[in-house]
């Protein structure tokens, strides 16, 4: 970073006031039922529902986020996964299955414990998440890594994704912590867990490649599977790839397509290794994106700051915000689930 980037990382740009306006303007959108569309009218996913509820939780709106999880149980399909998309009025949009998108509920719960600290919860879900969790397991192949997706009633495809498996390998850790906390362990996921790190760490190329992308570029560090020097060696490599100028992080390397959310995690991943400035400067670049009303524009075209998708704010973009936020200012007791250059303890 120049001597411009690091004056303006040291300065913290969202009030608490801020944040919590960011946090509402995802609650107004959930349904009755819990479920958080991606914008008014819109469609929903179980992974960005899933960061929505944490995020809600971050901000203290514990409610709104039991709802979303209680959504998430009553839509869970008989084998333990979800579909991959679903319409407003709650029908499925996409019958296929993602692997990350089922897992991702670990994070969730575990996060949820953290911020709550209500037994009765964790045991209400724990049937859903092990579901889940078995379900996730059975997409796994021999040298570790989880297979991406397959479509309903079809056999899965044949390749398994870097970011997918890395943040399936946070959620396997997760799910683990809420198994001890229920004197159920499940060993098995730490072991799997530890399988996807050693296939990061010594095979990168049995993923698919997708070097364009930048979250494969920081999501091995967000995830925990990179820490120490490796983690900072990752990011060094590449930031120039990735960050555009004062704009943010772009969502592939060869567009300049800034998108807030990527730009977020990206910020995560510099908190997850204790580079405070970096995530505080990453953080300060979404100052572009947001609205009046606390939600955040999805993402911007440069040099001439075109919105794209037009006009879209997104729920799943503000959510990232927030829990970026909290990795950098620990505004609530799960704000170090993404932090790894100091132990949680369960």
């Amino acid at each position: 970073m120049n001597l411009q980037q690091k004056s303006l990382a040291t300065k913290r740009v969202l009030t608490h006031a801020q944040l919590l306006q960011t946090a509402n303007s995802i609650a107004n959108l959930q349904r009755k039922s819990g479920m958080i569309p991606w914008f008014e009218d819109g469609h929903c996913d179980p992974w960005n529902h899933v960061e929505t509820a944490m995020a809600l939780d971050v901000m203290g709106l514990h409610e709104n986020a039991y709802r979303a999880y209680r959504w998430l149980k009553n839509v869970q399909r008989p084998d333990g996964a979800w579909s991959n998309y679903y319409n407003f009025d709650e029908t499925v949009k996409d019958f296929k299955l993602d692997s990350n998108v089922c897992a991702y509920v670990g994070t969730g719960l575990w996060h949820h414990w953290l911020c709550n600290n209500d037994i009765e919860t964790l045991e209400e879900f724990w049937p859903m998440l092990e579901n889940a969790m078995n379900w996730v397991l059975q997409m796994r192949l021999a040298n570790g890594t989880i297979l991406w997706a397959r479509e309903e009633n079809e056999k899965p495809w044949d390749y398994a994704l870097l970011t997918g498996c890395s943040s399936i390998r946070h959620a396997l850790i997760c799910a683990a912590n809420v198994a001890d906390i229920l004197k159920t362990p499940k060993p098995e996921w730490y072991e799997a867990a530890a399988k996807i790190d050693f296939a990061i760490h010594n095979t990168p190329k049995v993923f698919e490649p997708k070097e364009r992308w930048a979250m494969d570029w920081y999501y091995p560090v967000l995830s925990g599977s990179l820490n120490g020097a490796a983690a900072k060696s990752r990011l060094d490599e590449q930031f120039e790839t990735f960050v555009m100028q004062d704009h943010g992080v772009r969502c592939v390397s060869d567009e300049p397509w800034i998108t807030a959310s990527e730009t977020a995690e990206c910020s995560m991943a510099f908190s997850a290794i204790g580079d405070l400035d970096t995530a505080q400067f990453l953080l300060n670049t979404t100052s572009h994106h947001r609205t009046k009303d606390g939600a955040y524009l999805t993402g911007l075209v440069y040099p001439d700051k075109i919105v794209f998708p037009a006009n879209e704010t997104s729920a799943y973009t503000g959510a990232a915000i927030i829990l970026a936020a909290d990795s950098l200012y620990s505004i609530s007791s799960g704000s170090r689930i993404f932090r790894y250059d100091e132990t949680i303890e369960i």
